[in-house]
């Protein structure tokens, strides 16, 4: 379950990674442009700043020391500037860099980029990405043989730049360590590794089936599950989306989907070395995969909310999912706001009940619901309706804490409280297009049914999760309780 407090806990656990991959320099130059310029119709950039930051493999290790890791860094650099301008951010970001390697005669790696107010103008690219010598491969594995056995989880970032030979891959695979996670631009190499999760973007997705997305690529995502996973000989492929979120391919169970903060794509860069990291981070600290994907999915959205490379910090994700409090909406407001969705054509999905320790089950079939339309509505039992319909035992959580839960829920829109027995009024008010519940109901039994059709909605009956009620996960932890 995501919390509140999960970043902390798990920033609390100092959970050893190793980044093992493409070290690189990111450079932005920022300023203003109002003219072009003579030789061709091109903007002349009047820079006003210009910062570097960690890149690549380099960011990835420092979004896991923000968020509270010891993360330790196994790379290659050049004997230049912009390798010791790598190490020198790296070290103020508190990763360990002493598994770093100087190749002399190698340029490192440098993406520079000039952004006129918010618009990206250019990028240029210096630096040397063939093989490493065979000398600085051998040199790989012996730092690797001393750090992977004793870490939690190993994080491979693959660009594509030399760092990961043959010989590196095969140690890897040898080692591995309890959680080998990896994020390559081409992952064929990589599948008789059998990684615990791989994490392609959309494109990197499209290029290992050999095939190019052509409409709605969460549907078309879906339904090549099985094809990712053999290609990938991954565990779990959790495929990121950009403006559409991500989704996890589980071995078994339903597939997960999260959805994302839009952002500008000039403010996206280094977004997906904060999500592969914090979901690293939360399944070494053994969090379910949909709540680490979920966990990440947070993370992310806040670096894109800035511009240029950045990180997340465990009190900036603790700030994000603690800002869900304040999205429980009195229905009042709740009616203006679904008001607003419809008159921009959006689809209005609701659905309602205690969701009193929130488990698989609920989130599944909250992300099924999602999957309806375009606007997930959630109506939340008060405490007083709750202990009607349960016992006086309930609830576990309060209905501020059980809203605040459900609202960090990337697919969940809106949350409300309501205190009587049914929701058929407030139904009446919102008139949604679709009332979902899960599947221990059949239309007939609901007393929202007829409301909902007869304001044009339909009822849609979702996948039920069998022993997976909140009543039986309240009754094995206290049965735990209980043995002590």
């Amino acid at each position: 379950m995501l919390t509140v407090d999960m970043p902390e806990q798990l920033a609390k656990r100092r959970l050893r990674i190793a980044v093992v991959g493409d070290a690189m320099l990111d450079g932005w130059l920022c300023g203003g442009s109002t003219r072009l310029c003579r030789e061709a119709p091109a903007p002349v950039v009047e820079i006003t700043s210009a910062t570097n930051r960690p890149g690549g493999a380099a960011n990835t290790a420092a979004n896991l020391a923000a968020l509270g890791a010891e993360a330790v860094i196994v790379a290659v650099t050049g004997a230049d500037l912009d390798g010791v301008r790598i190490r020198r951010e790296l070290d103020a970001a508190g990763v360990r860099t002493d598994a770093m390697l100087v190749e002399h005669g190698r340029r490192t790696l440098a993406k520079r980029r000039v952004v006129a107010g918010d618009q990206l103008v250019a990028r240029f690219d210096e630096g040397d990405s063939g093989d490493v010598r065979p000398c600085t491969g051998r040199a790989l594995v012996g730092v690797l043989r001393d750090v992977v056995p004793q870490c939690d989880a190993v994080l491979v970032c693959d660009y594509g730049a030399g760092t990961l030979t043959a010989e590196v891959r095969a140690e890897i695979a040898r080692l591995r360590g309890p959680l080998l996670v990896v994020d390559a631009h081409d992952l064929a190499p990589w599948a008789d590794v059998r990684p615990d999760v791989v994490t392609p973007n959309a494109s990197e997705a499209a290029a290992l089936l050999g095939t190019a997305w052509s409409g709605a690529r969460t549907g078309e995502v879906e339904r090549r599950a099985a094809d990712l996973r053999a290609a990938t000989g991954a565990g779990a492929v959790v495929v990121t989306l950009d403006r559409d979120g991500a989704m996890l391919l589980p071995p078994d169970g339903p597939v997960h989907r999260t959805w994302a903060q839009p952002a500008p794509e000039s403010q996206a860069s280094g977004a997906g070395d904060t999500f592969v990291a914090a979901l690293t981070m939360a399944l070494a600290g053994g969090l379910p995969a949909t709540a680490g994907v979920e966990f990440a999915q947070a993370a992310a959205d806040v670096v894109v909310s800035r511009p240029g490379t950045s990180v997340c910090t465990t009190e900036q994700l603790t700030a994000r999912l603690g800002g869900f409090r304040a999205a429980l909406l009195d229905h009042d407001e709740l009616a203006a706001a679904v008001a607003a969705h419809r008159a921009a054509g959006r689809r209005i999905v609701f659905t309602n009940g205690c969701f009193d320790v929130l488990h698989r089950g609920h989130i599944a079939y909250l992300n099924q619901a999602k999957r309806l339309g375009d606007v997930l509505v959630v109506a939340v039992n008060d405490d007083g309706s709750v202990r009607r319909l349960k016992g006086p035992g309930r609830p576990v959580n309060s209905a501020s804490d059980r809203a605040a839960v459900l609202a960090a829920l990337s697919c969940v829109d809106h949350v409300t409280t309501f205190g009587t027995d049914t929701t058929a009024g407030l139904v009446s008010r919102l008139r949604p297009d679709v009332y979902a519940k899960g599947g221990d109901y059949t239309p007939e039994m609901l007393p929202e049914t007829p409301v909902v059709r007869s304001c044009g909605g339909e009822v849609r009956i979702l996948d039920y999760l069998p022993d997976r009620s909140t009543s039986a996960v309240i009754e094995r932890i206290r049965g735990r309780v209980g043995a002590r």
